[in-house]
């Protein structure tokens, strides 16, 4: 019988084998090799475009907070500015105030009264003064109580002898409820 042997074919097809083998596993790993990349350089863009999109974000956030800080600068200002507009309404309302404030003094001042001095803080005037008698500074505080301008009086300190009464009377201002009516 011939000796056929069989182990050489084998030996060929498996190294062909191995070869396609080797082949195939190139081939698949420079796809998957290449497809990281793709992958990777895709990431890399979408990273980029992304970081782009965040400065422009973070520069028109610059500019936004500069125009507030303008608009709060411009709000204070306005602020202000009506508050000297109010200030200045109010001095031009009370102007003529002190006209009649003292035009109202003189014509309740009744004779035998001399005021020393006047003190006004807000609404509130503090009179000083000198009367002959205690009856001249109770016509006086009823003058007062029926003026238009002035009213509530009292009475905080009276000293004094038989023709000198010394008196310190403090009296509001009305005008401003006048004035609101």
């Amino acid at each position: 019988m011939a000796r056929i042997n069989l182990l050489p074919w084998r030996e060929e097809l498996r190294k062909e084998r191995n070869q396609q083998f080797g082949v195939v596993m190139g081939v698949v790993a420079a796809v998957a090799g290449g497809a990281v990349f793709l992958v990777h350089l895709y990431m890399v863009s979408v990273l980029e475009h992304q970081q782009e999109r965040n400065k422009r974000l973070e520069n028109e956030i610059a500019v936004l907070d500069k125009k507030i800080k303008e608009i709060s600068e411009i709000e204070q200002k306005k602020r202000s500015l009506l508050a000297r507009m109010n200030v200045i309404q109010e001095l031009q309302s009370s102007r003529p105030v002190v006209v009649h404030l003292f035009d109202e003094m003189v014509r309740t001042l009744p004779e035998g009264v001399v005021l020393d001095s006047l003190t006004q803080s807000d609404d509130t005037i503090a009179l000083k003064g000198i009367a002959q008698s205690n009856e001249r500074i109770s016509t006086y505080m009823r003058t007062l109580e029926s003026s238009e301008w002035l009213g509530s009086p009292r009475l905080s300190v009276i000293t004094g002898s038989d023709n000198r009464h010394s008196f310190t009377l403090t009296v509001k201002q009305t005008w401003k409820k006048k004035a609101e009516e």
